[in-house]
């Protein structure tokens, strides 16, 4: 298993026991994300980390989660968060809803980000059609500053609504070496999952 820095993970997404540690995600072998039938076939080793983000949400990486961070929300249900609610009484998170439209996913992510990561500095980019586990959905880009820090990380989410559930991938790196090195990896997984 790769080296793991700990100490760089963003505080407000991981709200979990710090000693859950990781297990290591082998190259090849299907993988069942979280317990709402997402499965993918990693192309790379990739580190789950053992705390989760959120109910039905987990988050593996590959040099630790503030260099690369790929983030699995699987089977998201009707009134349910992305992440786990960091402060629900003042800032409650953005639920998800099955008649939502693919481009409302994306609004959905940035709203739940906005609020968890504490950041005004987010921006969505491209938004475009895409095939998600064989089924319609979205993909979308995005970047964003951690608040307290002067990295710039660009990410990309793909995506869809299968079941009245969310099923969403994404990925985000710094722009400086770890976005370009790993993007393609991130594709090729998205590209293998499947629901059911």
């Amino acid at each position: 298993m790769k080296r793991i820095f700990l100490a760089l993970i963003p505080a407000s997404l991981i709200v979990a026991p710090a000693q859950a540690g990781f297990k290591l995600m082998p190259t090849g072998k299907v993988q069942l994300v979280g317990k709402m039938g997402l499965n993918v076939t990693p192309p790379n080793d990739w580190n789950r980390l053992g705390a989760k983000i959120g109910r039905n949400a987990e988050s593996w990486t590959l040099d630790g989660l503030s260099l690369n961070d790929l983030s699995f929300y699987a089977g998201i249900e009707e009134g349910r968060t992305l992440f786990r609610e960091v402060d629900k009484k003042n800032r409650p998170l953005p639920k998800f809803t099955a008649a939502m439209l693919p481009t409302d996913i994306v609004s959905l992510f940035e709203g739940s980000y906005r609020v968890a990561a504490g950041t005004s500095l987010f921006e969505i980019g491209k938004v475009e059609p895409a095939t998600f586990a064989g089924k319609p959905g979205v993909h979308f880009t995005y970047s964003f500053v951690q608040q307290g820090e002067e990295v710039r990380r660009n990410g990309e989410g793909t995506g869809a609504i299968i079941g009245g559930k969310l099923y969403l991938i994404t990925f985000e790196a710094p722009v400086i070496h770890y976005f370009d090195r790993d993007i393609a990896q991130y594709r090729t997984l998205v590209g293998t999952a499947r629901v059911g």
